[in-house]
């Protein structure tokens, strides 16, 4: 299987390169995933409201040109920029990492905590979440308060992420979404299942045979 998938952020050669090396090492046997950076004028980080729509905008034009030969696209984002647009105008699948995450625990009969970066990042999940109807199941989002340059820091975003995860878990939450597509999660000594929504959602569309 591949997929065809695109940043929400001009993010750059290295960042990029990153990204893309992240993905060779997560995706399932038999799916490959080809990361494109979106052009120079596109966000850079996701800080505000219209932030999202701009970045929006870029990610419809970019995974709507998607050439012939792949099976899906996605956007490398959980918060889903674009994806009901896609979902509606592409002859192939567009995936929704979000809306995988929060279907599967819905399937499971679970809610699932977040953790994300900043409140503009939370009201989005959150929104996205209501149009899908499922906001049931995300039943608490953290806001981790960190800067954009974290996301490259493995370090700086495990030490923010730790005490969220714990708070969470305090609040009776037993699973946690961790609300980046480019960190790694590592949850070793927490009191609460930490996982990489990208990860899973590749294995869900593997195990789906799109």
């Amino acid at each position: 299987m591949r997929i065809f998938a695109s940043t929400p952020l001009h993010v750059g050669e290295e960042e990029l390169a990153r990204r893309q090396a992240r993905y060779d090492r997560i995706a399932p046997a038999g799916v490959s995933v080809e990361l494109h950076d979106l052009p120079v004028g596109a966000p850079r980080s996701l800080e505000s409201e219209q932030d999202m729509r701009t970045s929006e905008s870029y990610v419809i034009e970019a995974l709507s040109a998607v050439p012939d030969g792949y099976d899906a696209v996605f956007a490398d984002c959980v918060l889903d920029p674009g994806i009901s647009t896609l979902q509606q105008k592409l002859s192939i699948p567009a995936i929704g990492i979000l809306r995988t995450n929060l279907s599967h625990e819905r399937a499971l009969g679970r809610t699932t905590a977040a953790v994300v970066r900043n409140p503009a990042i939370a009201a989005e999940m959150q929104a996205v979440a209501a149009e899908c109807g499922l906001s049931d199941v995300l039943v608490d989002v953290r806001i981790l308060d960190i800067d954009f340059d974290a996301v490259a820091d493995g370090d700086r975003w495990q030490a923010a992420l730790q005490p969220a995860a714990r708070d969470a878990a305090a609040g009776g939450a037993r699973m946690l979404l961790n609300g980046c597509s480019a960190v790694e999660t590592l949850d070793s000594g927490l009191p609460i299942t930490v996982y990489d929504p990208v990860a899973r959602a590749l294995r869900l569309v593997a195990a789906g045979q799109l």
